[in-house]
């Protein structure tokens, strides 16, 4: 019988901040192989319908899947909060960990008095995931939620710092600083998101906490493969990266999410 522990670790999202997500994942799983798809073809999924997103995260999932994974983290907030269900549908026995659910523990966490805010695309915060997820925690939690959608495509051409970023960064955040109670800290929703958190934190002070729940989904990936005898020890292989599109641009930009570099020539270019 084939060892279960030996399977890789498969990772999605619509584009390359998901990247975030597997740094960390990396970072605490060190043994770990893992597999990670970047939908670049059809980036950004904030502006599109839940079905489509759906639909969308369904082939992504399918596409990971096709390399006998253990477990599959949804490394999108915008997937995470619409097709979790169909996930687990679509993968059957392989776990599912999208990242809404752990970035609420650590919004809890981060707010003692519960006053949260959330900035994330514009489909994660009409659908209201991050709202439910924290009230489910926290009934009396106070929870205001910001549309940022400048801040993907940002991150997306590597504009981190400087005066554009920051001018969108005061554009969407100052209305929250002027808030008759200014919230205790700041989920950033989105993924892509963490590669603006020096220039995020400059503009809303030191006494708002930046909450980052790439680093809570690493945990709770780790406990569940714990849980379930799925970690893996031994030496890992290299990343695969898998894009739908433009993998030079995805190892030059993805470099800045993921912190290590990444050679195009082992990014490989798929069709969904």
């Amino acid at each position: 019988m084939a060892d279960l522990s030996e399977k890789p670790i498969g990772v999605f999202d619509s584009g390359i901040g998901g990247l975030t997500v597997m740094r960390a994942l990396m970072e605490h799983l060190p043994g770990e192989n893992f597999v990670y798809l970047g939908d670049t073809a059809r980036l950004p999924y904030g502006t599109k319908s839940a079905d489509t997103v759906t639909r969308y995260a369904v082939q992504c999932a399918n596409a990971v899947g096709a390399h006998d994974i253990k477990l599959l983290v949804v490394a999108c907030n915008t997937a995470s909060a619409v097709a979790i269900g169909a996930l687990n549908k679509t993968l059957g026995d392989t776990p599912v960990l999208g990242v809404i659910e752990p970035g609420a523990d650590a919004a809890i966490a981060a707010a003692p008095k519960g006053k949260i805010a959330v900035i994330a695309t514009e489909s994660t915060v009409a659908g209201g995931a991050y709202m439910r997820a924290i009230a489910e925690r926290n009934p009396s939690a106070s929870i205001v939620q910001k549309p940022c959608p400048l801040f993907v495509a940002l991150a997306e051409e590597g504009l981190t710092d400087g005066d554009i970023p920051e001018r969108v960064a005061r554009h969407y955040l100052e209305p929250l600083l002027a808030m008759p109670s200014t919230p205790e800290c700041l989920v950033l929703g989105c993924t892509h998101y963490p590669a603006l958190a020096n220039m995020i934190a400059r503009v809303v002070g030191p006494e708002m906490k930046l909450v980052d729940s790439a680093e809570t989904t690493a945990r709770a990936a780790k406990q569940l493969l714990s849980d379930r005898k799925l970690q893996r020890q031994s030496e890992p292989l290299p990343p695969r990266f898998l894009a739908t599109d433009a993998p030079d641009r995805f190892a030059r930009v993805g470099e800045i999410f993921l912190g290590r570099k990444i050679d195009a020539r082992d990014v490989e270019l798929v069709d969904l």
